[in-house]
């Protein structure tokens, strides 16, 4: 059996406020606890509320009424809570939140200041009519502002939905203009990579376009004083914020909203995800205190923006007590070790990023355990796209060896993960540790059948939990909702990633389903290609996608170069030879391409579908929801070339 990669150390083993819960409810193990918690879900979950300390203005004596529905279960239905009130329960003088923008301003605010600040912001928004139901969006940028104008609107049981600013105007639109907004927060503008980019003129343009947004609060981010002629109607935030002072916290149900995030919406309108605050609430301190072992005196920061769900996830962790780091601009700016220096400056403990961004730094050839201390450094989280084996191989050879390398997937759909770290266990170069606690997570064949360890399928979860949607905005009767996730296995939820159960209990995802290749017939995950075509050297980074040729399908591909590199016909046979060699000769691309760039979503994911409907002639929809619209020019031409080929 393979050796583990890195294996925790037994004080720290024993430490771990997961092996705490463990000796709680009298798990011997983390196996034995996840079967516990699946087997016996009310207890689990009264057990998380406990354990993690949930305020309720009512209690929880009812966990879950109609488990055996899904959808339909409902979570601690007499409870009443305020999510605000739970992230803002500590009020003493430690700093809750640390804000660094690129040109390296830092600002801080303590527990006491950020509570009276919500508190303010708070009466401001009640002021402006802002009542419970009601939406506040966020044309935001990663700082402060952002965390105050959600807790604000959250204390009121106003649900707030937000997006990075570099969204262009038709991108906000199809967002925020499917949720009526009242109130839209907004900064002037933001810089990356040492270019500044503003946001004034498209904010005119936004709060023209949405009827129902009354009023427009600005936030200057790198501007002293901006000049609002362009937006009507709108205010200086500093000029909208009240007197110092607490909230007034409004309890609501538990599944009464608290955010709509959105789809990457590349096949068409984003599809608008409303998520419950007790879900949300319960399923991320669960994650943040079991699986990443968060506690008061640690310092989390993850590299995101506004419109990932990565976002709502961090600033979950004040309901903990950490402080939350906030990064704002490019991670290679002004030099590559731009995060790891904030890393040692700030004494982060738990760092999280993107798996693009470790493949990026592996590239730049970075060795940030040769060019920084790292002291602080416990856990590395990596989302946003599979993680590969050689990628674990680089963290614990040029970055640190000792630190808890956990590979984390779940989606905006539950604002959460279904598979995670175990801060008790080994880590399995290429593998996710573990299905989440309370999670029952399976691996299903095109027949809905379960899969034994190591066949792949389709990633589900066959038990209701917490963080489901509480269901998607303007869909009456759910019809939308249960076509998402319930169509494929009816009463099941299907994720749509291709991935398979390992010998040692955890995940391995090989891409989306809807990406998934299926050369003579065999299914086959673009993950297992990038993995090893991104592993030479001349290859920065690659897309796969299957060509229709008759009845059957070949796998195409198209490369990134390092370094201005040129593709030849040796570079393609090397390409060819390695991926024969790492994954099968049934990935051999019959084709290579070389592009300038490769199409990403916003959240760093490859847009795999984008370009297969692109090269198949069908319609792109939402270019806005891409990072670089633009990139998907180059596949044009290719198109042509394939269909007088085929």
């Amino acid at each position: 059996m393979e050796r583990p990669i890195w294996t925790p150390a037994p004080e720290r083993v024993s430490a771990s406020r997961l092996q705490r819960f463990m000796g709680q409810v009298g798990a011997s193990d983390y196996d034995s606890l996840h079967r516990w918690s699946v087997d016996e879900p009310e207890a689990f979950w009264k057990a998380v509320w406990q354990f993690t300390g949930i305020k309720a203005h009512r209690g929880a004596e009812r966990v879950v009424d109609r488990l055996d529905r899904m959808p339909g279960a409902r979570w601690f239905p007499g409870a009443e809570l305020s999510f605000a009130d739970n992230l803002l329960r500590y009020r003493d003088d430690r700093e809750a939140l640390v804000s660094w923008s690129e040109d390296g301003r830092r600002r801080a605010l303590t527990y006491r200041e950020l509570l009276l600040e919500v508190g303010a912001l708070a009466s401001a928004l009640s002021n402006a009519g802002v009542a419970s139901g009601d939406r506040v969006a966020g044309y935001v940028a990663n700082v402060p502002e952002a965390v105050v104008a959600m807790l604000a609107s959250a204390s009121l049981g106003a649900v707030w939905s937000s997006c990075s600013p570099d969204f262009g105007a038709d991108g906000v639109v199809d967002r925020f203009g499917q949720i009526q907004p009242k109130v839209l927060f907004a900064v002037d503008g933001y810089s990356y990579g040492g270019k500044e980019y503003d946001c004034l003129a498209k904010l005119g343009e936004i709060s023209r376009r949405i009827e129902s947004i009354e009023r427009v609060v600005v936030v200057p981010h790198w501007r002293a004083r901006p000049r609002l002629d362009s937006v009507s109607g709108a205010f200086v935030y500093k000029d909208f914020l009240g007197a110092p002072r607490e909230p007034n916290f409004v309890h609501l149900p538990f599944d009464h909203p608290v955010y709509i995030l959105y789809s990457s919406g590349t096949t068409g309108v984003p599809k608008c995800i409303v998520h419950g605050a007790g879900g949300t609430l319960i399923q991320h301190l669960k994650e943040h205190v079991l699986h990443t072992d968060l506690g008061r005196d640690d310092r989390i920061c993850f590299f995101t923006s506004c419109g990932w769900m990565m976002w709502n996830w961090l600033v979950g962790s004040l309901a903990v007590g950490a402080t939350v780091i906030l990064y704002d601009g490019s991670p290679f700016h002004p030099g590559p070790n731009r995060l790891f220096d904030l890393v040692d400056s700030e004494s982060i403990s738990v760092f999280g990023t993107s798996a693009k961004y470790i493949s990026a730094i592996e590239k730049e050839g970075l060795e940030p355990a040769r060019s920084n201390r790292l002291h602080s450094l416990r856990t590395i989280l990596s989302t946003g796209s599979p993680l590969a084996p050689e990628s674990f191989d680089y963290i614990y050879s040029a970055v640190k060896s000792d630190v808890l390398l956990a590979s984390i997937s779940g989606g905006t759909d539950i604002v959460s993960c279904f598979a995670l770290g175990n801060p008790t266990a080994p880590v399995y170069r290429g593998e996710l540790q573990a299905a989440g606690l309370g999670m029952r997570v399976d691996v299903f064949g095109d027949d809905g059948e379960p899969l034994a360890p190591g066949e792949k399928g389709e990633l589900v979860c066959t038990q209701p939990f917490p963080s489901m949607p509480v269901g998607f905005w303007n869909d009456p009767g759910g019809s939308r909702y249960r076509s998402a996730y319930f169509k494929r296995f009816p009463g099941v939820w299907h994720h749509g990633d291709y991935c398979e159960r390992t010998a040692h209990g955890g995940f391995k995802i090989w891409g989306r389903s809807d990406a998934v290749l299926n050369p003579g017939g065999v299914r086959i995950g673009t993950a297992e290609i990038y993995a090893a075509v991104e592993s030479m050297a001349e290859v920065a980074e690659a897309v796969a996608v299957g060509w229709q040729t008759g009845s059957d399908e070949e796998v195409v591909l198209f490369v990134r170069l390092t370094d201005g590199g040129l593709l030849d016909d040796g570079l393609v046979r090397r390409i060819r030879s390695r991926v024969c060699e790492r994954a099968s000769p049934r990935h051999r691309p019959a084709r290579v391409f070389q592009v300038k760039d490769i199409p990403r979503t916003r959240s760093g994911k490859i847009a795999e579908l984008s370009v297969k409907n692109l090269l198949h002639g069908r319609r792109v929809d939402n270019l806005q929801a891409l990072a670089n619209p633009e990139a998907l020019r180059a596949f044009e031409n290719v198109r042509d070339q394939l269909g007088s080929s085929a």
